[in-house]
């Protein structure tokens, strides 16, 4: 089995070729990439039987390279290498995808290889793509690009997404992230666990605490998780919210 190494680190390059090495049945293809874009060219030059994927690089990350493997017809076998605080490791867990915890052991290396089988794109594709894309359902965590490097936010974390121009940013029990996604297609994706109450505004149902006028006239909305503060509903939505807290 070929085994294509992509990692921006050059020690973990290294580390990683010679436990490969040492495996019987497995060769280490030349050269290892250091990046997502030297990574798609590799494999499509090299034809690799597995890749040992990090997720953390500059330019395209690992899930970025996945990603485009899922529209791929016939893509090398993935298996994730991620740190241990950089990456919700149980979303990897969850999707059943194969993943490594750097540093990475050499019998945990041994096993993943074993088991390394043809990327099941729906489950590549739940982490790294919207449901309106993958066709697979509502994901169960939305990825991020952060200082962090890429964060898996549980969607049940999730207090409201909020438009701003280009970006939309989540807002989920530990902080605040931007994601790449438009509003729409958010609201397309999980309409059955957020409501819109502004043109530029979703908040989690099960968030929603209770629906205040303002001396002014205004209507906010008081949300589990916030604090204490509130967002504003425009006035077009608040007979629907208002509906939708009955049924609440």
């Amino acid at each position: 089995m070929n085994v294509l190494i992509v990692d921006d680190d050059p020690l973990a390059r290294e580390r990683l070729s010679r436990m490969v090495g040492e495996l019987e049945g497995y060769s280490v293809l030349e050269p290892s990439a250091t990046n997502g874009d030297e990574a798609l060219a590799l494999i499509d030059s090299h034809k690799p039987d597995i890749v040992l994927l990090d997720i953390r690089m500059p330019g395209l990350d690992g899930l970025q390279v996945a990603a485009r493997l899922c529209e791929r017809e016939t893509p090398p076998a993935v298996v994730f290498c991620t740190g241990p605080d950089e990456f919700a490791v149980e979303a990897l867990q969850a999707s059943a995808v194969g993943y490594l915890v750097k540093p990475v052991r050499t019998e945990q290396l041994h096993d993943s290889l074993k088991k390394a089988e043809r990327p099941n794109r729906g489950q590549l594709a739940a982490l790294t793509r919207p449901a309106a894309e993958s066709g697979n359902g509502p994901r169960s965590h939305i990825s991020a690009r952060t200082r962090k490097g890429i964060e898996l936010i549980p969607l049940d974390q999730v207090v409201y997404f909020i438009a701003d121009h280009k970006y939309v940013t989540l807002r989920h029990e530990s902080g605040e992230v931007l994601l790449d996604e438009p509003l729409k297609a958010l609201e397309d994706e999980f309409g059955d666990r957020f409501v819109r109450i502004h043109r530029n505004a979703l908040v989690a149902r099960e968030r929603i605490e209770r629906l205040q006028r303002t001396p002014l006239g205004h209507f906010q909305l008081f949300l589990k998780g916030l604090n204490g503060d509130a967002l504003i509903v425009s006035r077009r939505h608040v007979a629907g919210v208002r509906k939708m807290m009955q049924q609440l």
